[in-house]
């Protein structure tokens, strides 16, 4: 009796994004060859991968805020909930408006550093780049260790090595486009920042001794 062969089962979304966080990480540079020459989308980049990733943050300090609080000097205070579900979701909105704000900038930055127009590699570049970063957010859950959030400055990094590789800039200027977009990536920050305590209607803490 011949043996029927069988295919083994295609992976979970879960365990996709998985695989690509763990590789971009550890193996940035031969991660960012293959990225390269993937067929992609905007959907498919955002979903599931930033839908994903750029949760991991917001819903962390959600969670850390109001199970663990803030404190300083022997005073913990706790978010009100409904100020830190607003924050989160706001949060979370601008995130995912700011990864696509910032591959714009990057594909019209790139011709002027000897590099190709390219929306979708720009949009590579803009996510899977920001993958340490978004990781770093999981210490949001215990906010004694959000200085641990620091390990995310490693997606500059990786930021570095994928401009010139997706987006075809020749080497010895891939480190002005990089300083570029990271100064870009700054200033929307600061404006993601300030939207979201704007829009955070301010209340008093629940402050506990």
């Amino acid at each position: 009796m011949s043996d029927i062969p069988t295919s083994n089962p295609p992976p979970s979304p879960a365990s996709g994004i998985i695989e690509r966080a763990k590789n971009i990480i550890l193996k940035p540079k031969e991660t960012w060859a293959v990225i390269d020459t993937e067929p992609a989308t905007t959907q498919s980049i955002y979903m599931p991968y930033v839908l994903v990733l750029a949760a991991i943050g917001p819903i962390a300090q959600f969670i850390g805020g109001q199970v663990f609080g803030y404190g300083a000097f022997g005073i913990s205070f706790h978010p009100p909930i409904g100020t830190a579900l607003v924050s989160a979701i706001l949060s979370y909105g601008l995130a995912l408006a700011t990864t696509f704000a910032l591959a714009l900038v990057i594909d019209g930055l790139a011709p002027n550093f000897g590099g190709q127009k390219n929306q979708v590699q720009a949009l590579k570049v803009a996510a899977y780049s920001a993958t340490a970063g978004w990781l770093a957010g999981i210490f949001g859950l215990i906010p004694a260790l959000a200085i641990l959030g620091l390990l995310g400055l490693y997606s500059l990094y990786l930021l570095y090595l994928g401009l010139p590789i997706l987006m075809k800039v020749p080497q010895d200027k891939a480190m002005g486009y990089t300083v570029v977009v990271i100064i870009v990536a700054i200033v929307l920050f600061l404006i993601v920042g300030a939207i979201v305590a704007s829009l955070t209607t301010p209340s008093l803490p629940d402050i506990r001794m």
